[in-house]
């Protein structure tokens, strides 16, 4: 895992994708730039660019965020339980910086029937 101090992070991230990758944050729904991005290409993780998602298992969930069937490798995440909001969920987070993603759900559409639900502000993306 990339090593780098939190100093660091908030002076190369802009203030609100610090707070959604390195305080855990969301973005209001439906706000993000990547929900209704229909192009060929490759979700990146934004603060280390870790391949995380492809537009292949990008789907319209009705949810306000960019939402995912599976992960590009799943190795490339990693996940938690999240208690926080008084509810029982489970976290996404780079398996390269450990930055916070989103959260997966077991709503999704098959083949693997889970809903990787993930901020814009989390996200790059390099067109194909």
């Amino acid at each position: 895992m990339m090593k780098r101090l939190e100093k660091e992070w908030k002076e190369e991230l802009d203030p609100a994708a610090y707070h959604v990758l390195r305080e855990k944050g969301t973005e209001s729904p439906f706000s993000g730039k990547y929900l209704n991005n229909k192009e060929t290409g490759t979700y990146l993780c934004a603060a280390c660019g870790n391949p995380l998602f492809s537009s292949d298992t990008k789907f319209d969930s009705g949810s306000g965020w960019p939402s995912f069937f599976d992960a590009l490798d799943r190795g490339n995440i990693t996940t938690q339980p999240d208690h926080g909001l008084g509810m029982e969920r489970i976290e996404v987070l780079c398996s390269r910086c450990g930055s916070h993603l989103g959260h997966v759900f077991d709503d999704g559409p098959q083949p693997t029937g889970k809903r990787y639900c993930i901020n814009s502000l989390a996200l790059a993306f390099e067109k194909q």
